[in-house]
Parts: C-alpha cells; sequence; structure tokens
C-alpha cells in the first residue's frame, strides 16, 4: 500500500518532468542560447536532470511489481 509519503516520492519525477516540458514550451528561447552559453546551461536541463535524480522510487516501484507478479 503507497502512503503518503511514498506518492510524494513517487510525485517529483513526473513533476519536473512536466516543468521542463512547461519550461521548454512556455518559456520562449532564451538569450543565453544567442549568447554561445553551453547547452546544459538553463531550466530545462536542470528540470531533466532533477527528473532523472528522482526515477529510483518509480523503479524501485516497478521492481517490486515485476517480483510479485513472477511470484503468482
Amino acid at each position: 500500500m503507497i502512503g503518503a509519503a511514498d506518492f510524494l516520492y513517487l510525485a517529483a519525477a513526473p513533476t519536473f518532468a512536466i516543468m521542463a516540458l512547461l519550461t521548454a514550451v512556455l518559456g520562449g528561447g532564451s538569450l543565453d542560447a544567442l549568447c554561445g552559453a553551453s547547452p546544459l546551461s538553463g531550466m530545462v536541463p536542470m528540470y531533466l536532470l532533477m527528473s532523472a535524480f528522482h526515477l529510483a522510487p518509480w523503479l524501485k516501484l516497478i521492481s517490486h511489481r515485476r517480483n510479485a507478479i513472477r511470484r503468482c
């Protein structure tokens, strides 16, 4: 059973992914891109990295469910 704390862990990755998408779509062009800044600078890459770092609870949940299915 998933408790409130588990829900917060699971909510982090999709939230950051949605924020990256919204920033990319609604944020428009950045002056940094025109000035030769690194492609890794800016909010979109930051949100994508944060989403990737918060994938562990999802991977753990998927692993537990697969193991439960194999046991049946």
